[in-house]
């Protein structure tokens, strides 16, 4: 058994992208935990001003390799494109830091799987920007579950159909991104299944991967736009999904995770098209009960949590890692890799 590592009181640490994302992350976290942003590598001028504004202290690092070399920083967040998360992750833990990254943690299982090894080996904590799972709708709706109050679940409903798409274009790259909507929607929604179902064994993997309305055979030119994907676990419980960039959904956004029970029903969904507002209900029969309503700030909760995870026990966690290569397997089948 590994043995816990305890940290200092106030955590020094390296922010490695401070894009859009990067940067709420960090605010974040400097505004609700002890840790500082002693340290800080991004190539963009201008996202590398706006983030000195928020961390005054933090010192420049002109590489990544130069960030990692830090002795005195406790962990680092990783928030740069897709293709470098795994790399990175492993530089940074066999450096000896915790990592909180971006999703994906890796582009392939194989990958997070190095990762989590590299995770194990370093004995420091790991973690993945689940967003999603940290939200107030979403953890009653897991609650709910967990508690039996819907009974038996034998049936999920995932969606996430986003207007918009990615503006970045390595996005649209498979070798940077490793998929498409998939990789950058439908992974949030795998997990959310998995995790409230307790992670149960995937016994069948059926997809249907389009770009532009015509079915993919191959990846090498473009990747999906949109998905229908079935899962079906070792209990039978049936998963459907559908995501999609620059879909006709009449609103910004469509975010609905919805489970089937014995006993009832419950979901989670997003509040006219909206981004960032959801509610949670409960369903018996024809009745509707609100359990959750906005407002939640809830953004950037995860990197909050690793960090205060990290203010007690910065070492491996295994059940956390375990899911992230569960989630990352079911990923691949997807694509059929």
């Amino acid at each position: 058994m590994i043995e816990t590592q305890p940290t200092k009181k106030e955590l020094s640490l390296g922010f490695l992208g401070v894009g859009w994302i990067g940067r709420n992350r960090m605010e974040a976290i400097l505004n609700n935990t002890e840790a500082r942003a002693a340290a800080i590598t991004e190539p963009d001028t201008d996202n590398k001003d706006a983030a000195l504004k928020s961390a005054k202290n933090a010192i420049l690092k002109t590489s990544p390799e130069e960030l990692f070399a830090e002795e005195d920083l406790d962990g680092i967040v990783i928030a740069t494109p897709s293709a470098m998360h795994a790399q990175q992750s492993m530089e940074a833990l066999k450096s000896g830091k915790a990592v909180f990254c971006q999703k994906p943690l890796g582009r392939t299982a194989e990958e997070v799987r190095q990762v989590v090894e590299a995770s194990r080996d370093a004995n420091k904590l790991l973690a993945v920007d689940l967003s999603y799972r940290y939200t107030k709708a979403f953890k009653a709706v897991y609650d709910t579950i967990q508690k039996g109050e819907i009974g038996d679940i034998f049936a999920v409903d995932l969606t996430f159909h986003n207007a918009y798409g990615p503006d970045k274009e390595w996005f649209y790259d498979i070798k940077r991104s490793g998929g498409g909507c998939v990789m950058d929607l439908g992974i949030h929604l795998v997990d959310l299944a998995l995790w409230s179902l307790n992670f149960p064994g995937i016994k069948d993997v059926q997809s249907q991967l389009f770009h532009k309305g015509k079915k993919l055979t191959s990846f090498e030119e473009h990747v999906e736009d949109f998905a229908s994907v079935s899962l079906t676990s070792e209990d039978e419980q049936v998963i459907n999904l559908e995501c999609s960039w620059h879909v006709s959904a009449g609103k910004d956004a469509i975010i609905e995770a919805t489970f089937y029970g014995t006993k009832g029903g419950a979901s989670f969904k997003n509040i006219n098209g909206s981004f960032y507002d959801f509610k949670a209900e409960k369903y018996h029969g024809t009745h509707t009960e609100t359990l959750v309503t906005p407002p939640d700030d809830w953004s950037g909760r995860a990197g909050v949590v690793w960090v205060e995870n990290l203010m007690t026990n910065n070492g491996f966690d295994e059940k956390s890692a375990t899911e992230f290569i569960k989630t990352a397997e079911v990923i691949d089948r997807i694509y059929g890799r």
